[in-house]
């Protein structure tokens, strides 16, 4: 077994993968030099690293925000560089990574956010990285003594795979910008305000604000394996954030969010207005709407609903080290070639993807942080698993990284969602959807079915020791009665577990949107994006949500729901 792994490792190895577009910049030329220089000097040690790679992330961004017609801030583009190291003691099948079971959790083991010169000099660089790689080694060595302790007196684990997995060598270079990030403030600043000012008029609304931010990000990626990669990544987003509160004291979230890679691809000022005058006119009628009470019965999800769905209960559930790691609940470990979705729902990850439809999608990458290059992953077809997202950290039955290894600046990487799309093979018109719910509403002798239109976010529990639920906060969700009227609810939370909620899909829609947002977990907040069909459930559990317990003003405000004095 231990000769065959070794066969397919160097057989991976051999692989190189070469495209040059422009010059590398002194940057990559420094990490390279540092590198060489710090294997050649680390070999010589009793212990030798068998594995270094350094990424450098230069962050370039602005942000203009305002509220209620004002501006809040205008921030001058700020410039930064975060680097990023992987030292590794020991051999692919065991090193100083390994989990230590039993202990603590590690904080900063997990997290070393090292910052370094903005300028490109080569000296200084090799200085900070020279500094930072040798506090890495004395750790690793000291990390690798506690795991092969922790390893001879714990009982065995479950996967076999390994700590590390090698990876084609990639050398790639992007055309690094001519100038610094460039943003016409002025213009953002009147467009803030525009956006922010018709909440002024309407009373109740407490918080109402809209923030621009504009980012380039500059990545330099150098590994012992040979790899060499210097990307560039643009992205603007525009936010718009309101909450109102109903007489009981509940508060009543609603936002929309706008992405784009290009600086003239966010909407025109008459979207974002029609989208404005939509969440006062949503919030408005929330403030009216009754308290939906505990339900358990049939229910129809929009297209953006299902993609939040999806991304919680969904897609962390195959994210690779959770069919790994021995605290998570590993839900589909052993399961791959098993039917886990109805047979007309497949799924795929894919980084490659800038667009689903109309939409830009915020989870789109040339390379991982591991320096491996993004690959579509089919991860459901046809209702059957097949596939997981992979960083560089094996599992029984998968060796290698598909290119799904990510993390935050300062963080450590683990296997995370990119662009989860969802696609049916089979669907129904939005009307054909809607007369199944009914139907099922009234085969079961329900008062109502619910409708959800819009899910601001969620969680999800999936280590062991825990209950494996999640819990999504929707935002507007509607009962639809057997005569088919229907009616706006307020304070709904909706929970469950996964292979339920997944065994419960009736139907698709033949619509489908994606949305875009961020997403935190284990190696820090990372852009992602989801879309997909809406879909009909035969039974979802909602519960009512927490309400604030303080007072509504007492003092009126000066503008009541109407917009008048």
């Amino acid at each position: 077994m231990l000769f065959k792994m070794r066969l397919t490792l160097l057989a991976l190895l051999l692989g190189i993968s070469l495209h040059s577009q422009s010059n590398p910049s002194p940057v990559l030329a420094a990490m390279k030099a540092e590198l060489t220089r710090s294997m050649d000097q680390l070999k010589k040690q009793p212990t030798p690293p068998y594995f270094l790679s350094y990424e450098i992330i230069e962050t370039e961004s602005t942000t203009v925000a305002g509220s209620f017609g004002t501006l809040l801030a205008s921030n001058p583009p700020s410039r930064s560089r975060s680097l990023g190291i992987d030292l590794r003691v020991g051999d692919y099948k065991l090193d100083n990574t390994h989990p230590i079971r039993g202990a603590m959790f590690n904080f900063l083991d997990n997290f070393s956010n090292y910052s370094v010169p903005i300028d490109d000099d080569p000296d200084a660089l090799r200085t900070r990285l020279w500094y930072f790689t040798d506090q890495k080694y004395k750790r690793a060595i000291e990390q690798l003594i506690a795991v092969q302790t922790n390893v001879k007196v714990k009982a065995d684990e479950t996967d076999k795979s390994g700590d590390f997995s090698p990876a084609k060598v990639e050398t790639y270079t992007d055309a690094l910008p001519g100038a610094p990030l460039q943003i016409d403030r002025k213009l953002w600043e009147e467009k803030v305000r525009r956006y922010t000012a018709p909440f002024q008029r309407y009373g109740n609304i407490y918080l109402a604000n809209a923030t621009f931010t504009a980012e380039r990000e500059t990545r330099w990626f150098v590994s012992s394996d040979g790899a060499a990669i210097q990307t560039v990544e643009n992205g603007y987003r525009l936010g718009i954030s309101a909450f109102a509160k109903a007489s009981d004291g509940m508060e009543l979230p609603r936002s929309e969010f706008f992405f784009s890679a290009h600086s003239d691809g966010l909407p025109d000022d008459a979207a974002v207005l029609s989208k404005v005058q939509q969440i006062i006119k949503q919030l408005m009628a929330l403030k009216n709407a009754p308290v939906q009470d505990a339900y358990l019965g049939p229910a129809m999800l929009s297209p953006r609903a299902t993609g939040v769905i999806f991304h919680e209960i969904f897609g962390h559930r195959i994210e690779g080290q959770r069919e790994k790691r021995e605290e998570q609940a590993q839900t589909f470990r052993g399961r791959v070639g098993e039917k886990v979705l109805p047979e007309f729902i497949s799924v795929y990850s894919d980084p490659t993807s800038r667009k689903f439809g109309p939409t830009e999608l915020a989870g789109s990458y040339k390379f991982d942080n591991e320096g491996v290059k993004a690959e579509k992953v089919t991860v459901v077809e046809n209702g059957v698993l097949k596939n997981f997202l992979m960083s560089r950290l094996p599992v029984d039955g998968f060796p290698v990284s598909n290119g799904h290894g990510r993390r935050a600046l300062g963080r450590n990487v683990a296997g995370r969602q990119s662009n989860l799309l969802v696609t049916a093979s089979s669907t129904k018109t939005p009307e054909e959807l809607k007369a199944m719910l009914i139907e099922e509403v009234k085969r079961r002798d329900l008062k109502y079915g619910l409708y959800f239109e819009e899910i601001a976010g969620g969680f999800t529990s999936v280590g062991r020791g825990v209950p494996n639920f999640f819990s999504v906060i929707p935002t507007m969700v509607y009962r639809i009665y057997p005569d088919g009227h229907e009616e706006l609810v307020r304070g709904v939370d909706l929970i469950g577990t996964a292979l339920t909620a997944f065994s419960k899909i009736l139907a698709a829609d033949n619509r489908t949107e994606a949305f875009n947002g961020v997403c935190g977990a284990e190696s820090g907040p990372v852009p992602v994006a989801v879309g997909g069909p809406g879909l009909l459930f035969s039974e979802v559990e909602v519960q009512k949500k927490p309400r604030s317990q303080e007072l509504s003003p007492i003092l009126a405000p000066p503008f009541d729901d109407k917009g008048q004095l």
